[in-house]
């Protein structure tokens, strides 16, 4: 029984879709005027890990996500570059596809842009403005905050807390259209020549932030949904906002659990561009020759606790790595010599173990502990490999379970393909002729050539075997 940890309660609880075998999963996406960075990334790696785990306990997960083509960000972004915002947007929109496909993070079952559901957008604003929940000003549209029952409920904030905060954000103009300082536009009006806005009721302009989300978690999920998730710096105000005008609109709750993850550290501080220390997948991706482990090292920590991103985190996370894929590699070497039968004390630790990796990621998906279960399944894997005789059925389910564990982290591929070329399988011939032929000094001279080539030549007592490094 999955339990999760929602924000809304500030509690685990008992995991229950709305459907029998079913998840309606959105998730927030970035604003596309820059190359997503690091925080962004472990986000979108947290809530792929999540939906994986879903999919792992036998759920079809239907998973949502946006992308913000329209923002103040983007606008400036493409003054400054003299171009269109639709330039922009397409150049970062493909950047991120390019720069998550490596991590291997799935893609959503809908992948939607703020542009593409404006019509959406100008009912819904139209909606809560016939309903009394928004009021048009000057050609912006602003929601009532404190007229929905329950405001900022998410953020576990007082009202009056949320209202300083609030008036210390706005400037004057924006404050003297406002009702209430609380209040946030759900449609701004834009009236600039060459910027990017949309003919409605209320003159040209185009979508406040946290109305979009709304538009498309309600359009392809339904006005109810299992799971949103998000950075923790979302919970308010763009979370908060987004369940009072859906609520507001539908009079139905609008989500069942909210889960947030959290920051990313780099050498044990906040990632700021005014620190230097900000970082995007882009150039991690052109300095690690691995991308998984980038993947595995923001895949790691439980969601909702903060990563610390170092060199030797990084490092080690591809020591954790290795030792993973070294000892698949090992036993699946072993099959080839296998016998008939199975070793049902070794296939009892083998379901142990699997046990208690789904005991921790029902428990709100504590990744830490899940890891600690498969590297016991590691330490099996190597013992088992080095015994005199391995038995077919036990191996193969040892490898298979091994497989099906580190998908859940996105990491599918332990055994990497690796090719040779004829002179170096030529080498690797002539190698074992030598061996053979008890030429130790010709052996070792053919290891080092082909270990000038990356080719790592290790002699087991199955015989031959190797490995690029």
């Amino acid at each position: 029984m999955i339990h999760v940890y929602n924000t809304l309660t500030h509690q685990k609880e008992i995991f229950k879709s709305i459907q029998p075998n079913l998840i309606t999963m959105y998730v927030c996406g970035p604003t596309i005027y820059n190359y997503i960075h690091i925080g962004n990334a472990r986000s979108a790696i947290a809530f792929d890990t999540i939906r994986r785990y879903f999919e792992f306990r036998g759920y079809e997960v239907n998973y949502v996500s946006n992308f913000t083509d329209v923002d103040d960000k983007i606008i400036n972004r493409a003054h400054e570059e003299g171009v269109s915002e639709a330039t922009i947007t397409e150049k970062y929109a493909q950047a991120f596809e390019n720069d998550t496909l490596p991590l291997n993070i799935k893609p959503a079952t809908v992948r939607s842009k703020a542009t593409e559901v404006i019509p959406d957008i100008i009912s819904f604003v139209s909606e809560l403005i016939a309903k009394g929940y928004a009021y048009e000003a000057d050609g912006d549209v602003y929601f009532r905050a404190r007229q929905f029952k329950g405001y900022g409920i998410l953020a576990h904030q007082d009202l009056n807390e949320l209202e300083a905060g609030a008036s210390g954000r706005l400037d004057p103009e924006e404050l003297a259209k406002k009702e209430d300082a609380l209040d946030f536009a759900v449609w701004k009006s834009e009236n600039r020549p060459g910027v990017i806005s949309w003919d409605s009721p209320w003159g040209n302009g185009r979508p406040g932030w946290h109305i979009e989300c709304s538009v498309m978690a309600q359009k392809y999920l339904g006005n109810t949904i299992d799971v949103h998730g998000g950075g923790i710096d979302l919970a308010f105000p763009h979370h908060t906002n987004e369940i009072a005008q859906s609520e507001a609109r539908t009079g139905q709750t609008f989500v069942h659990y909210w889960l947030h993850n959290g920051f990313v550290n780099i050498n044990d501080e906040k990632m700021s561009k005014s620190l230097g220390n900000f970082i995007t997948l882009h150039d991690m991706l052109e300095r690690y020759d691995d991308p998984m482990t980038i993947r595995y090292l923001l895949s790691t920590t439980q969601y909702r606790r903060p990563i610390n991103y170092s060199e030797d985190t990084l490092t080690q996370a591809r020591v954790e790595l290795d030792r993973i894929r070294t000892a698949y590699r090992n036993l699946h070497f072993r099959m080839k010599d296998s016998k008939d039968g199975r070793n049902e004390a070794v296939e009892s630790d083998i379901n142990e173990y699997k046990k208690q990796f789904i005991a921790a990621m029902d428990d709100d998906f504590n990744t830490q502990n899940a890891l600690a279960a498969i590297f016991e399944l590691i330490a099996l894997a190597n013992t088992y490999s080095e015994a005199a005789i391995i038995q077919r059925d036990t191996a193969m389910l040892l490898l298979e379970t091994m497989t099906a564990l580190m998908q859940v982290f996105g990491i599918e591929t332990l055994m990497p393909v690796e090719q040779l070329t004829v002179e170096q399988q030529s080498l690797l011939e002539q190698r074992v002729i030598a061996r053979q032929n008890k030429d130790f000094s010709e052996s070792d001279r053919i290891r080092d050539i082909l270990k000038l080539q990356d080719i790592i030549v290790e002699d087991t007592a199955q015989g031959q075997r190797w490995h690029k490094a």
